[in-house]
């Protein structure tokens, strides 16, 4: 049985407490989606006072532990992501092939790591996409503007004689994203280390979650996802070993929601409005695209939760 959430509001619930055991107290197949941020054990501290640095084949025994477990709550079609580095999401996925399918490896690009001598450069992180089955519940992936040049607008790719069968609302998403930006702006950062873009949490819970889906997160961290999930109008589930980041964060959600919508603002369309405003200023315009004039719906989805 669960114990009484440290936190709770409209859509969601926040436990404090171990995640596995957590997790075991949850009905089976009762969750839509499942993201999985577990510590990378890298020696980082942690205001829990968690154990970052323990041997490698304790680390794997642990996220197996709880990864299968993630399973067991999922129902059918679905969603689990499990983000961590590609050195631990090797022998997880494998792992994980044995009970879910997979969909995707999805690579993140980013660039403000450090580099180690005598390897390459890190520069990624791995996102795995499984389902529970063999079809997605549920799979609506954003779509990007045209990547344009950030000086004059105009295309970085030219699609030639393609221009007019193009989707007014953007190209489409691949298993390589790298607009997703480090956490640095005082604004947006939570605390010291370890927190999630919005935008990446924004990105997986509008693909593979509706309003109403019931969104789980084991490692909170500093609550993007249940940030993410609440403005978005999901039930989601939390659980974290120092919940006071993530309470704190939700006594002031408004700098979350001005940020979200923001990034409602450059997706789901063929060019962003800067980017337009960069176009007809340099004579490039709209040419033979198609454009969509009104909100998306998904914009009118976000402006309807407000």
């Amino acid at each position: 049985m669960l114990p009484i959430p440290v936190f709770q509001t409209t859509h969601g619930r926040l436990y404090k407490g171990d995640c596995l055991q957590l997790i075991k107290a949850l009905p089976g197949e009762s969750v839509d989606l499942v993201f999985a941020d577990p510590p990378f054990n890298l020696s980082k501290s942690y205001s829990s006072k968690m154990d970052d640095n323990i041997p490698h084949l304790e680390y794997l025994d642990w996220c197996r532990a709880w990864a299968i477990e993630l399973v067991r709550v999922l129902k059918p079609g679905g969603s689990l992501f499990l983000y961590n580095l590609p050195k631990w999401n090797l022998p997880l996925g494998a792992f994980l092939m044995d009970y879910v399918t997979f969909r995707h490896w999805i690579t993140v690009d980013m660039k403000y790591s450090l580099p180690i001598p005598k390897r390459l450069y890190p520069s990624n992180y791995s996102l795995l996409y499984f389902i529970k089955g063999t079809a997605p519940a549920i799979f609506h992936p954003d779509r990007l503007p045209i990547e344009c040049c950030r000086h004059c607008g105009g295309e970085q790719r030219d699609y030639g004689g393609y221009k007019d069968k193009m989707n007014p609302k953007g190209v489409n998403l691949t298993d390589v994203w790298t607009d997703i930006p480090p956490v640095r702006h005082h604004k947006y950062k939570r605390r010291a280390a370890n927190e999630l873009a919005l935008k990446l949490m924004d990105r997986i819970v509008s693909l593979a979650s509706d309003p109403g889906s019931v969104v789980l997160d084991p490692f909170g961290g500093s609550g993007t996802t249940y940030a993410a999930a609440e403005l978005l109008g999901r039930q989601w589930i939390g659980m974290e070993l120092d919940c006071d980041p993530i309470i704190s964060r939700f006594e002031n959600l408004e700098l979350d929601r001005e940020h979200l919508n923001k990034i409602h603002q450059g997706k789901n369309r063929l060019f962003t409005k800067p980017s337009l405003k960069l176009r007809a200023q340099n004579g490039f315009g709209t040419g033979k695209y198609r454009m969509e004039s009104s909100p998306t719906s998904e914009e009118q989805e976000f402006l309807a939760l407000k």
